[in-house]
C-alpha cells in the first residue's frame, strides 16, 4: 500500500516542541513504515522521518516571520496533490483546504478531522461530506450534519515517556497559554489548594499571558517552564502530582491528558468535549465542573494510583492501537473502491 501523509507546516514532524497536529501525523508515519508500508510523508523540508520526505517548505511557519503563509500552505498542498497519482490512499491531516482538491484527483482521500477552528469551515467539510472520508478524534466531536468513517482516538509512543510512580508536591499546567485552555483557572485552583503550579506551554495569546498569567509567576509558588521541549516536558509531567486541565471550550480531544496518564499522572480536568472519553473519573483522575469542585478533587489524589494511570494510557492510547484503526480504514476505503 503507497500511502501519503499530508502534515500541516506551522512546525517540524514531529515537532520540536508544540505541534498537536504534526506530532499525530509522525507518529502515524512511523508506525506505518514499521509495518511495511510504502509512505510518503509531505511535510517541512526540517522533519525528521523513516518515510520519503516530500517538501518545498523549509522552515515551519510557526518558526518565520514572514507574512505569506497562505502562500506556503498552497504551494505545499499542491506539491503533495500534484503527485496523487503515485498513491493508494491520501490522508490529510491539514484540516479543510485539501478537500478542494479532492474531486479534481482520483485517488481516495482520508481527512482527520483535528477540530473545527470554527463553524465558518463547517462548508468545505459538508461540500465533500460524500465524496470523502472523514475520521474524528473523539465522538463528542463529530458534528451532526456529517458523516465519518469512524472515530479514532489519538494514540503515543510510550517509550517517548517517562513513567514515574513517585510524584512531588506540584501541579502542572500543559498545554498551549490561551483563554480556552484555563492556565489562569489553573492558578486559581493551585493558590486554594495550597500547592505550587508549573506552567509549560506555547504562549498563544500574548495579551492573555501578560494580563493573566504573568502577574504571578515568581520563583516560588507560580513557575513558568517556557515551550518545553520532550526533556523538560517528561520530567515535568512524570513528577506532578496531577495536571489541571480547566479547559473553557469543548476540547476535540487533548494530548497532554494521555501525556500525563501515560506518565502515570492523574488528570483533573473540567467535564467538556473529549474529557470523558479519555479520563476514567476516580481511577485515572477526575472529571470536574468548576474550580472549587478542582480543589476538592486534589484532596481525593492519593485515591488515584499511577499505574492505574499508565495502564490505562497503554491499553487505550497506544500508538499501536491508533495505527492499526487506520489501516482498518485505509483497506476498508480501497476495498469498497
Amino acid at each position: 500500500m503507497k500511502i501519503a501523509i499530508l502534515s500541516p507546516i506551522s512546525w517540524r514532524t514531529p515537532p520540536k516542541k508544540y505541534g498537536p497536529w504534526e506530532l499525530v501525523a509522525s507518529v502515524l508515519t512511523e508506525g506505518l513504515v514499521e509495518r511495511g508500508m510504502d509512505v510518503t510523508l509531505f511535510a517541512t523540508s526540517d522533519s525528521q522521518t523513516q518515510a520519503k520526505l516530500g517538501s518545498v517548505c523549509k522552515i515551519p511557519l510557526g518558526e518565520s516571520s514572514a507574512s505569506n503563509a497562505k502562500v506556503w500552505e498552497c504551494l505545499h498542498i499542491s506539491h503533495m496533490m500534484e503527485r496523487a497519482q503515485e498513491f493508494d490512499i491520501i490522508h490529510n491531516h491539514f484540516d479543510f483546504l485539501p478537500l478542494t482538491y479532492s474531486r479534481l484527483i482520483e485517488t481516495p482521500m482520508v481527512t482527520t478531522i483535528h477540530g473545527f477552528s470554527s463553524s465558518d469551515i463547517l462548508p468545505v467539510y459538508k461540500k465533500y461530506n460524500k465524496t470523502t472520508s472523514y475520521i474524528s478524534i473523539s465522538k463528542s466531536d463529530q458534528h451532526r450534519e456529517l458523516s465519518y468513517q469512524g472515530c479514532i482516538h489519538h494514540g503515543i509512543n510510550p517509550e517517548e515517556y517517562t513513567y514515574s510512580s513517585k510524584k512531588e508536591n506540584y501541579l502542572l499546567s500543559f498545554g498551549r497559554i490561551h483563554p480556552d485552555k484555563g492556565t489562569h483557572l489553573a492558578i486559581k485552583i493551585a493558590k486554594e489548594a495550597g500547592l505550587s503550579l508549573k506552567i509549560a506551554g506555547l504562549i498563544q495569546d500574548e495579551e492573555y499571558f501578560n494580563d493573566k498569567i504573568k502577574p504571578h509567576i515568581d520563583s516560588g509558588e507560580v513557575l513558568y517552564a517556557g515551550n518545553a521541549g520532550s526533556v523538560i516536558r517528561n520530567k515535568l509531567l512524570a513528577n506532578a502530582a496531577a495536571l489541571l486541565h480547566p479547559i473553557g471550550f469543548e476540547e476535540p480531544f487533548g494530548l497532554s491528558v494521555i501525556e500525563a496518564m501515560m506518565s502515570g499522572t492523574p488528570v483533573i480536568a473540567f467535564n467538556k468535549g473529549s474529557m470523558g472519553e479519555l479520563i476514567v473519573d476516580g481511577k485515572t483522575g477526575y472529571l470536574v465542573n468548576d474550580v472549587a469542585e478542582a480543589v476538592q478533587a486534589i484532596q481525593r489524589l492519593s485515591d488515584i494510583l499511577p499505574e492505574n494511570c499508565h495502564h490505562h494510557a497503554i491499553k487505550n492510547f497506544h500508538q499501536d492501537r491508533m495505527i492499526d484503526d487506520y489501516i482498518s480504514i485505509y483497506r476498508k476505503i480501497l476495498k469498497s473502491r
